[in-house]
């Protein structure tokens, strides 16, 4: 993993990605499951992961999902993902997901966030290097600092539950 890739911005990568959410989506109360939303949404970071590190990707972990409101069957659920932050064959990839009734003209409504981290590998399922990420814009700069707070956590939790382990 020493070979040295150019930078690029979020703004290579991002994308907007939609679907009609139907019946066999739904659960008893005749909102959509939240796997089915977390699977539209592990889809498109998917698809920004392998855009942005040129080829495939896999996902690692899911560091947060929230679900502010529920998707109805019927409505028009929509993703924007990108990359929020680069590490040597890692990345986060956050997704806001919007949702708004299919007869309506109405204001799309937030109904979920997730930030994702995939890793990049070779042919061999072994990580390879990515490129790295530089801001293209102040918003851009600002997803990279709360993503490196989110990773800093993550490891931190990382090395207290490895902690216990050993001890017990």
């Amino acid at each position: 993993m020493s070979e040295i890739l150019e930078a690029r911005t979020p703004a290579y990568s991002r994308i907007e990605l939609a679907t009609v959410t139907s019946r066999a989506q739904a659960n008893l109360l005749g909102n959509i499951h939240g796997g089915e939303v977390l699977k539209l949404a592990d889809s498109a970071a998917g698809v920004v992961a392998q855009r942005h590190s040129d080829g495939p990707a896999v996902t690692a972990a899911l560091d947060e999902m929230a679900f502010l409101e529920p998707v109805r069957v019927g409505d028009i659920v929509r993703t924007f993902a990108q990359v929020n932050w680069v590490g040597t064959s890692s990345m986060e990839i956050g997704v806001r997901i919007e949702s708004q009734p299919w007869d309506a003209t109405t204001e799309w409504l937030h109904v979920g966030s997730a930030y994702f981290v995939f890793v990049a590998i070779d042919g061999a399922g072994h990580a390879r290097a990515v490129p790295r990420l530089q801001a293209g814009t102040p918003a851009d700069e600002r997803r990279m600092r709360e993503a490196e707070i989110r990773r800093s956590h993550r490891l931190a939790r990382r090395r207290e539950i490895e902690a216990g382990r050993v001890t017990t």
